[in-house]
């Protein structure tokens, strides 16, 4: 529940929107409990009297009425409803990646990826069931229920007490229970399901290895166990939910015995006309239809508490770096230096220990090394995406902690294996790097990276879509276009990171030839399981137990 309550003030601008929507929907139950009682009443009255003495157009104009009001009011409820819920919804999903970006990368490593992607998605949506489908119906029951009590203690006072009686249980005690009996479900199902996810994604992800070493059994195996437990969950819910939902019907059935007692006492003593009792009956019937949609709702509750703890977990994990308090400025200057630093991941073995390492203005370092021995790691540390647990780094002299995340983020370009080509237009794709940025700039750009020619020759030039995952150029002319991208960024330090991973060899070369002059003038740190083509005008090193050792390319 406090996790909820945390996301109160996210509310607070729609809050009009929600109160239009929870009065649309008031009136709808009560025109619809009007509609029921009217109707009752009117067939009553009208078998009993007969058509000739019975003036018709009265009540058959009040039926049509209800029933008009009912139709408009649930239109306008579910269309307001539906708008506040959605712009709620994405105003949760703005400040959830709003407070995650300071935060990455996640300190907390057992968060994988399909636990993330769960947590982005499902449970925000997961959050839309509190305010329309469970506050809303509890209001509409009270405030109906209240009124419908009113009338029967009027008329029929022992017959009231047992109505709110079981109106108050229907409406308040029954939902409390299935919400104390779900909650332990709710978490459960939340978690089954964000672990299915992530064996999908695992499976999609490491599907070549799977099926290299033949665990297709294995992985088909554990995606069925997920299943089912999920299944199981899911049919556990729905049990419980349904059970309430039979003990809400029973005591509408009870409300409606005790009028039924009472009211043909009165009746039968003349202190209550039959169009009246009947007008009760079917009035009381209408009074729990909020009781039904309560129950649905609160079935769920467990789910959006779990959820609403999840999402509120990543957003207030402690940043995995932490701004200066008083940063200091960044001074002109392209050099680096790594001076005895070393670094380990929490749990694991030192990554890098006492590394020195000093890059002249304009040098260009390549750095070899086998798969974990730490040359992402080296990248990461010199982007501030973690901090050395000894030593320091220096840019243009200056210790890269003292100095604010923009002013560092603003002096380095990163060029990886993941640069993301999006599916928008090829001059879209560059902008990222510089908006202002000319056509001919544009072009220069590509030039140097060797793909000016090929986007001219495209139907529309740099108004070209770039297909979903950059299907409409090749491979390479996907690198080389972050590579143009990059180029375009005013930074003057390159940090490049495998950027030929899943490149055929031919391409691999060209592009790693064209690296020197497309990066003249800049501070380069390259980081590659790629052997070097011979005559590149680059110092390298190999990275090795945490150590740098020079060698020849």
């Amino acid at each position: 529940m406090k996790a909820l309550l945390f996301f109160a003030p996210l509310l607070r601008p729609h809050v009009r929107r929600f109160a239009l929507a929870l009065a649309l929907s008031l009136i709808t139950l009560a025109a619809g409990t009007a509609l029921l009682g009217v109707s009752g009443w009117f067939l009553t009255a009208t078998a009993l009297a007969g058509a000739v003495s019975f003036n018709l157009f009265a009540p058959s104009a009040a039926v049509r009425g209800f029933s008009f009001i009912r139709i408009l009011a649930r239109y306008f409820e579910k269309l307001v409803g539906h708008d506040a819920t959605l712009k709620l919804l994405s105003t949760i999903r703005q400040w959830l990646f709003g407070a995650l970006f300071p935060r990455l990368p996640l300190p907390d490593r057992s968060l994988r990826h399909g636990d993330l992607v769960s947590r982005l998605t499902a449970d925000v949506d997961a959050l839309d069931e509190i305010v329309l489908l469970a506050i809303g119906p509890l209001l509409a029951a009270l405030i109906l229920g209240g009124v419908m009590s009113a009338i029967l203690f009027a008329l029929l006072p022992a017959a009231g007490w047992i109505y709110l009686s079981a109106l108050l249980a229907a409406a308040i005690a029954l939902p409390a229970l299935l919400a104390a009996a779900t909650r332990k479900t709710g978490a459960a199902l939340v978690t089954a399901a964000a672990d299915l996810r992530t064996h999908v994604l695992d499976a999609i992800a490491g599907h070549d290895d799977i099926t290299l070493f033949g665990r297709k059994d294995y992985a088909a195996a554990r995606f069925a166990t997920a299943g089912e437990t999920l299944s199981r969950l899911r049919r556990r819910q729905a049990l419980a939910t349904a059970l309430t939902s039979g003990a809400v019907a029973a005591l509408t059935g009870l409300a409606l015995a005790a009028i039924l007692y009472f009211g043909l006492a009165a009746f039968a003593q003349g202190a209550l006309s039959g169009p009246v009792l009947a007008g009760l009956v079917f009035g009381v019937m209408g009074s729990f239809e909020a009781t039904s949609a309560i129950v649905r709702s609160v079935g769920k509750f467990g789910t959006a508490a779990a959820s609403a703890q999840r999402l509120h977990a990543i957003a207030t994990l402690p940043p995995a770096i932490r701004e200066p308090a008083r940063p200091v400025a960044l001074p002109p200057g392209t050099d680096i230096v790594f001076e005895n630093v070393g670094f380990a991941y929490p749990e694991g073995e030192p990554v890098l220990e006492a590394l020195d390492l000093t890059l002249a203005p304009g040098e260009h370092v390549a750095i070899a090394g086998p798969s974990g021995a730490g040359k992402s790691t080296l990248l990461n540390l010199l982007l501030r995406l973690a901090d050395p647990q000894q030593g320091r780094i220096a840019i243009a002299g200056a210790d890269i902690r003292d100095v604010s995340l923009a002013n560092l983020h603003a002096r380095i370009a990163l060029l990886s294996q993941d640069s993301p080509v999006f599916f928008d237009t090829v001059r879209n794709n560059l902008l990222i790097a510089r908006p202002e940025a000319t056509d001919a700039e544009l072009f220069a750009a590509l030039a140097t990276a060797r793909l000016d020619n090929t986007i001219r020759a495209l139907s529309a030039g740099l108004d070209t879509m770039v297909g979903e995952t950059g299907a409409t150029l090749s491979a390479g002319q996907l690198r080389r276009l972050c590579l143009a991208r990059t180029l375009l960024s005013p930074a003057a330090i390159v940090a490049l990171d495998e950027p030929t991973a899943g490149l055929d060899r031919e391409t691999e070369l060209a592009f790693l030839s064209d690296l020197p002059r497309a990066l003249a003038d800049r501070t380069v740190l390259l980081v590659t399981h790629a052997a070097l083509p011979a005559g590149l005008n680059l110092r390298t090193l190999t990275l090795a137990r945490g150590s740098l050792t020079e060698t020849r390319p």
